[in-house]
């Protein structure tokens, strides 16, 4: 029970602080975990009590939460320069580097790169650009946006309606426009006896007769996530984006890989486009872009759409879109040893992409090992990022019913036991930090099995 007197730190979140994707009963019960600090994959609570965050945060603290480079990048640029914009022909020097850094680290040879504040504004200006220069180039019913069931996008009016999740229905979402094709999780969405490659033919089929009713002349692009995270950790099988980008350059609507969860070394490699082997005309990044120590997202341009936006701005003189905050030089000093860190090895260090891969088939094997109880029916991933999904019954994947809360219940009673999960519809997901030790894996599966069996006890 939560600590409910009046000075407490429960009850004074709970009087002042308006919750978001956040189970309320929960709170009513057990009270807001009030943290107080980090260390390594680790957070303290105002009690002293000590989690092993296998969430990383929300996806992005893979460093960890203490990382020595990543605090003094911070402190030595708040020394030189503590802020300022990217607007009227200004911007930093860090910003500068930071777009050269990231067209080397990106797929494309060349291109150009805009600066938000998080996954959402990226996604959301990404369609603005695309509804710009559409415009421009005399096509302005080039407007719809495809995207799949189950996809996250973000939470502005615009990517909310990108973002193929019904609880947006609350808002009247999705706007207009914004559509929403099969989700591609063969484990659920397979019909009988459908093999997978079949699968993806019925969705490369459906993607076609999309466009045909639609029109490509309104379609302005298809855009996904490489491995689905908050839709549950789902990777789409392995020959769909190679099935599904023919269709789209056929009728000259662009693929935009969202890389804000799978970029910069989730999946094991620096995109998520790179682990399915495609090249898509955009890339959306956030999260990982600055290890979680600075709010950031960006949009890396392909040399294709990024000559067509200038062109399109230059014939009004500008591109008339922006943040006060957008190529933050603190944020993007950060990202520029984030990249480091992670991908290129900082300090003597190797870069933490290698202990990604290093620590896989341990994650994968632990994954595996929690697929054979009886209410789990499928454990799924890719790289370091991973989810069990609880059944009543395994044989007919027929879930437990909503009301009993299974998934928030087994993420509560891993919070009992010192690990902090996600739990998305009846999955489990896991997400733990890059810099994670053999010992402490072991620690934070044999928390979730204890965690499982407890709740399945209870309900099974």
């Amino acid at each position: 029970m939560p600590d409910d007197s009046p000075n407490s730190w429960e009850a004074r979140a709970a009087a002042n602080s308006f919750y978001g994707f956040t189970d309320l009963p929960t709170i009513a019960q057990r009270g807001t975990v009030v943290l107080t600090g980090g260390e390594g994959p680790y957070v303290t609570d105002v009690h002293g009590r000590r989690y092993l965050d296998a969430n990383s945060g929300l996806w992005n603290m893979v460093a960890g939460f203490d990382h020595p480079g990543l605090t003094q990048a911070a402190k030595d640029q708040y020394d030189r320069f503590p802020g300022y914009h990217a607007f009227f022909g200004r911007m930093s020097d860090q910003t500068v580097l930071l777009s050269e850094k990231l067209i080397e680290v990106s797929p494309y040879s060349e291109g150009r790169v805009f600066y938000t504040n998080s996954g959402s504004e990226a996604n959301d200006t990404l369609v603005k650009m695309l509804w710009f220069l559409n415009a421009h180039e005399g096509k302005p019913e080039k407007r719809k946006i495809l995207t799949r069931k189950n996809g996250y996008h973000g939470v502005t009016a615009v990517s909310a309606s990108m973002t193929g999740k019904p609880y947006n229905s609350v808002f009247g979402l999705p706007l207009p426009g914004f559509i929403h094709l099969t989700c591609p999780h063969y484990w659920r969405e397979g019909q009988e006896g459908e093999s997978e490659e079949a699968f993806v033919d019925r969705l490369v089929a459906e993607l076609e007769e999309t466009i045909a009713t639609e029109g490509a002349d309104t379609i302005a692009a298809f855009v996904a996530e490489p491995v689905m995270g908050a839709g549950g950790v789902i990777p789409a099988p392995m020959s769909y984006f190679n099935k599904i980008q023919p269709v789209l350059q056929k009728h000259g609507i662009p693929l935009i890989s969202d890389e804000v969860i799978c970029g910069f070394g989730r999946t094991g490699h620096a995109w998520g486009a790179e682990a399915y082997g495609f090249t898509p005309d955009a890339i959306i990044s956030s999260k990982n872009l600055t290890a979680g120590f600075f709010p950031m997202g960006a949009i890396i341009l392909g040399p294709e759409l990024s000559d067509r936006l200038q062109k399109a701005s230059e014939s009004i003189e500008e591109f008339p879109h922006g943040f006060t905050a957008s190529g933050h030089p603190v944020g993007c000093a950060i990202a520029l040893k984030a990249i480091e860190v992670i991908m290129e090895g900082a300090d003597g260090n190797p870069p933490l992409i290698d202990n990604v891969r290093r620590i896989t088939p341990a994650f994968e094997a632990g994954l595996k090992r929690l697929a054979q109880k009886d209410n789990i029916g499928e454990a799924r991933g890719m790289g370091l990022m991973g989810a069990v999904e609880a059944v009543q019954d395994k044989a007919t994947k027929l879930p437990f019913p909503g009301s009993l809360s299974v998934s928030e219940r087994i993420a509560n009673a891993c919070t009992d036991q010192g690990l902090i999960c996600r739990p998305l519809g009846q999955a489990v997901v896991l997400c733990p930090p890059f810099i994670m030790t053999d010992d402490q894996m072991d620690e934070m599966f044999s928390k979730l099995e204890t965690a499982l069996d407890l709740v399945f006890d209870e309900v099974a």
